[in-house]
């Protein structure tokens, strides 16, 4: 299993249940790596991506504790042991996680590598991924050059369980 996250300088995720900003090229991670595979995420998560709809040619787990929400593009499942139970039918290569921090914080156990988008500003977030650099499970394996969108400098960073 693999994660996509994009961070700020103090590992921040979110702030009252949405995304801290929105960076196209991290979308276009999203895309590049998850078509044709699966992809997981909670209900808010899913309220951000384009339409508020789950990506094309891709199979989407929503994590929702609304038991009435139904989304008939993609898998709903109601908690953590019954989303990992279901993505036993699916070969864990081919499963993204992409947020939110309850997803992240309950299945990055399983996850060998993880692709950051490491934003090099301090947002005031509540939400945030572990910080893999402090952790010993945790080596990065490769960094990008430093890329821009409007004022905002980031790296892309992949990390690789030890």
């Amino acid at each position: 299993m693999k994660a996509i996250v994009t961070v700020d300088n103090n590992w921040g995720i979110g702030k009252a249940g949405q995304s801290l900003v929105g960076i196209p090229a991290c979308l276009r991670l999203v895309n590049e790596k998850t078509v044709g595979k699966v992809v997981v995420m909670c209900r808010n998560s899913l309220a951000e991506l384009p339409g508020g709809r789950p990506l094309k040619a891709r199979t989407s787990f929503v994590l929702t504790s609304d038991m009435s929400y139904s989304d008939v593009t993609a898998i709903v499942v109601n908690d953590i042991d019954e989303l990992v139970k279901k993505l036993e039918d699916y070969n864990t290569d081919d499963v993204y996680v992409i947020g939110g921090d309850y997803i992240y914080k309950s299945l990055l156990k399983m996850c060998d590598e993880v692709y950051v988008t490491k934003i090099d500003y301090t947002y005031n977030a509540d939400a945030y991924f572990e910080n893999l650099d402090e952790s010993d499970e945790w080596v990065l394996e490769s960094e990008s050059d430093e890329e821009t969108y409007y004022d905002l400098e980031y790296y892309n960073l992949k990390y690789v369980r030890k």
